[in-house]
């Protein structure tokens, strides 16, 4: 009988395109490629943003370094990868084939066995161009240019009489590249803009002129794209990265980890950069048997109602159910109540859709108003069970009480304060660093000011609500924005609105009044 020597598995190569530096700009196979990578070489060009999103979602002991050495170093090094049944991928900007070096790779890869695949990528040049807003409809596009003299400027020259063209280069080859320009007949007054950062949180843009724009970009590093031509004029319409209503501004985020990620994400779609300070930490209570007779009560029928008033409370409860092995179907035959729309969602999560939501003020009080008080008839159950916080009011659970429920107001889980966030961040805090605070509720003010001290007076102080608008100025606070309802979506919402009416106000003012205005930020910075 033939024995056979197993094989290793096949490995595979992929070099992948991380388009122009925004993690959202990646195509859903680059991400499936690199998820799924064993090792991952990355160019040095490939924003540290890009690949911390990347990394988060990566194999566990996924291998990332930066590619080293000549092109026929990096693809020893896939090769070897490969070959020993890896999945290697080689993280490039922009797209893979605007590289002469990485195209060389390919070539040295495809002289061998090995599977191998390219994953196009948004070019840097015509993806920054169209952050910037800037119209590309006949462009000449480099992608990528490590050595400016390989540049055709007479071919860039016929493009710029033709329409635009976008190059992406080295911030200290811009005079180089105006040299190479005006030598091939480029008119010297031909428009110009700068885009530095590009598709990053602090991308700037600065237009100019072929004659001007080294002088204009003074002060930019990294790589930048320089957009050339007459569709550059179009940039004042169209620019919309930058003119997002909270661009630039750094808010400061006191909310759980757990918690912040989603307002996070809604600032930075409004083009903030917004830095999570936790100021709360939530663990379970210290003892457990209020939750357990809760939850034994929830199943037995105890209860008519189970009114919720954070996700934590939610969290909680599904926690006590699943050591038990309970399901959704264990609250049959309980009605649920919760004080807003985010707690909802986390009910709705579950599988189960809450039965009373606040239309208007989704608050203690506004759920008060909204709940039925106790009828003997309609009611046989006359319990609600009110799973809480240890340190939350009375207010809710004495409204209750006064509309005829009885009440098993239950510690759900503790809010301690966390530990106090490094100096640097500190100092940020009290010097008026950040551009605007948001506050979620009155133990954020409370915990913020205890571990970081108070926010300087210029930056933009938002509450969710009143109760957190109250304790706001108990600590000396000037609450600025506070919306009509108590969500974090709103609360978004109304900081962007603010934002725009601050612009606007400052639009309208004269040069030197704009000059001597107190008002602070991003957007006040634009006008000066």
């Amino acid at each position: 009988m033939t024995t056979r020597t197993a094989r290793k598995p096949a490995g595979r190569i992929a070099f992948v395109g991380a388009g122009p530096g925004d993690p959202e700009l990646l195509t859903r196979r680059a991400h499936a490629a690199l998820t799924d990578a064993d090792q991952v070489v990355y160019d040095r060009g490939v924003p540290d943003s890009l690949l911390s999103a990347i990394k988060a979602e990566a194999k566990t002991d996924a291998q990332f370094s930066p590619a080293e050495g000549a092109p026929g170093d990096v693809a020893k090094v896939l090769l070897s990868a490969a070959k020993s049944g890896l999945s290697a991928v080689h993280l490039v900007s922009g797209d893979p084939f605007g590289h002469d070096s990485v195209v060389k790779e390919v070539q040295a890869v495809a002289r061998t066995a090995v599977h191998f695949e390219v994953v196009p990528g948004i070019g840097q040049a015509e993806g920054v161009a169209t952050y910037a807003g800037v119209p590309l409809p006949s462009v000449r596009t480099t992608a990528d240019v490590g050595d400016v003299t390989a540049l055709d400027f007479d071919a860039l020259a016929a493009s710029s009489r033709k329409g635009s063209f976008a190059v992406a280069v080295d911030a200290g080859d811009l005079a180089a590249v105006r040299d190479g320009l005006l030598a091939a007949g480029v008119e010297p007054g031909t428009p110009v803009a700068v885009t530095g950062d590009g598709t990053g949180e602090t991308q700037y843009t600065t237009t100019s002129t072929v004659d001007s724009f080294v002088a204009a970009a003074l002060g930019f590093t990294g790589r930048v794209v320089l957009t050339v031509g007459t569709d550059v004029a179009e940039r004042d319409a169209l620019s919309w990265w930058e003119n997002r209503p909270l661009y630039g501004w750094k808010v400061l985020v006191p909310r759980t980890k757990e918690q912040a990620g989603a307002m996070s994400a809604r600032l930075r779609a409004y083009g903030a950069i917004p830095c999570e300070v936790p100021t709360i930490a939530v663990e379970p209570p210290r003892t457990p048997a209020q939750m357990e007779r809760a939850v034994k009560g929830l199943v037995d029928g105890r209860y008519a109602w189970v009114v919720f008033t954070s996700v934590n409370a939610v969290r909680a409860v599904w926690e006590k159910f699943d050591e038990h092995g309970l399901d959704a179907r264990h609250f049959g035959g309980v009605k649920i109540a919760c004080i807003g729309e985010a707690t909802a969602d986390a009910v709705r999560s579950f599988g189960i859709q809450p039965e009373l939501i606040p239309a208007g003020d989704q608050s203690s009080e506004g759920l008060l108003a909204e709940f039925s008080p106790h009828d003997e008839i309609l009611d046989p159950v006359g319990r609600v069970l009110l799973p809480r916080a240890d340190i939350a009011t009375e207010t809710l659970a004495a409204g209750l009480i006064e509309r005829g429920w009885e009440v098993d107001d239950v510690t759900a889980y503790r809010t301690v304060r966390a530990a106090p966030p490094p100096a640097e961040i500190r100092d940020s805090i009290k010097s008026g660093g950040f551009d605007a605070v948001l506050f979620t509720s009155s133990s954020t003010v409370r915990n913020l000011v205890g571990i970081a001290g108070k926010p300087h007076a210029r930056t933009v102080v938002a509450v969710i609500g009143p109760k957190t608008a109250e304790t706001a100025t108990e600590f000396g606070l000037r609450v600025d924005v506070q919306p009509q309802h108590a969500s974090v979506p709103d609360l978004v919402e109304a900081l962007a609105s603010y934002a725009i009416e601050l612009r606007e106000k400052l639009a309208a003012m004269p040069a030197k009044q704009r000059r001597g205005s107190k008002v602070q930020g991003p957007t006040a910075l634009r006008f000066r």
